[in-house]
C-alpha cells in the first residue's frame, strides 16, 4: 500500500482574493462547481472556509463511489484542506497569485490498496480524478 496522488491545475482570469473567496464558499459556490460525478452534496456545518463540514458522494467510475464526509481547515491563507472522515483521502485546494490572474491547484492523496489492485489504482485513478477536477476547474473559470 502506497500513497496515491491526483492533481489538476488551472490559471483563472481573476485576482486571487476573488478566486479564494469563491473556492472557500462551500454553501453557494461549491455546488455550482461540481460535475455530474458528484451527488448528494450538502453542507452540514459552517459553509465558508475553515470549520465547514460537508458531505457528498463522488462517483469516480461506474463501480467506484466514495462517500465523503469532509472537514475543512485553512492552514495558511489561500489553502483549504478537506479531510475525509470516512477514508484516508485528503484534498488540498491552493490558490496563488499570478499577476492579475490566479493559479488554482487541486491535489488529492490517499492510501492506495495493496497488491495488483493497488497497482491498477495507482496507475489509473490519478488520471480519472484529474479529469473530474479539470471539469470542476472549468466551471470555476466560467463562474469567475
Amino acid at each position: 500500500m502506497g500513497k496515491v496522488t491526483a492533481t489538476a491545475e488551472r490559471t483563472i482570469d481573476a485576482p486571487a482574493d476573488k478566486v479564494r473567496a469563491l473556492v472557500a464558499d462551500y454553501a453557494e459556490t461549491r455546488p455550482k462547481l461540481l460535475t455530474e460525478h458528484y451527488r448528494d452534496y450538502q453542507v452540514t456545518e459552517g459553509g465558508v472556509g475553515a470549520g465547514t463540514k460537508a458531505g457528498w458522494k463522488l462517483q469516480a467510475t461506474s463501480k467506484r463511489v466514495r462517500d465523503v464526509k469532509a472537514t475543512v481547515t485553512e492552514p495558511r491563507p489561500g489553502t483549504l484542506v478537506e479531510t475525509d472522515a470516512n477514508s484516508s483521502m485528503v484534498t488540498t485546494w491552493t490558490v496563488t497569485e499570478a499577476g492579475d490572474r490566479s493559479v488554482v491547484k487541486i491535489e488529492t492523496t490517499w492510501d492506495g490498496a495493496g497488491g495488483i489492485g493497488g497497482f491498477f489504482e495507482k496507475t489509473f485513478a490519478p488520471g480519472g480524478l484529474k479529469k473530474i477536477y479539470d471539469g470542476v476547474l472549468g466551471k470555476l473559470a466560467e463562474i469567475v
